[in-house]
């Protein structure tokens, strides 16, 4: 473990499995949802953000300009399950399961399919898309540390994380 992790409050979570990031370049497990941004196989000026909430695996998606998607009627589309999928990637299968509250058949998810199986299962209905503009938020200022040249100061804006894990 280097000497960042060991210091840092966060806990640091490696991925379960490399993935790349054409496709899916953020998936989140966070507010009570999984959320992703998708590109769109058709426009590469458009993003698509989804989300499937967890328990009653409501979902929504629409374009970094609020429009609705036009796949997800009554079913998840192909950004929700390509968000699935990639979260398995990011997180494992287990995990995402438990954070969503998906029983599995057979009770242990092994793949995006069993744990989209799942979930459609229990006919989801669309959900409200009002927290798209705070996922996609979020997802542009990780872009902009990406513009950062990579230095081992401390970033300013980050200086709110206390640097052990002592507590004042």
């Amino acid at each position: 473990m280097s000497v960042w992790e060991k210091s840092s409050t966060a806990r640091v979570v490696p991925p379960a499995r490399p993935r790349k990031l054409a496709k899916v370049p953020f998936v989140e497990l966070a507010d009570g949802r999984l959320q992703s941004v998708v590109s769109s196989g058709s426009d590469i000026g458009r993003v698509y953000v989804s989300s499937v909430a967890a328990r009653t695996y409501a979902f929504a998606c629409s374009t970094n300009n609020n429009r609705p998607c036009g796949g997800a009627r009554g079913m998840f589309c192909k950004h929700i399950q390509a968000l699935v999928g990639e979260a398995v990637l990011q997180y494992g299968a287990e995990r995402v399961a438990r954070y969503l509250a998906v029983d599995t058949p057979d009770g242990e998810p092994d793949a995006a399919q069993s744990l989209t199986a799942a979930m459609t299962a229990t006919r989801p209905v669309l959900g409200d898309s009002s927290a798209a503009a705070q996922v996609f938020s979020r997802f542009l200022r990780h872009l902009a540390y990406l513009e950062l040249a990579p230095v081992t100061a401390p970033l300013p804006e980050m200086q709110w994380f206390p640097p052990t894990r002592a507590v004042a």
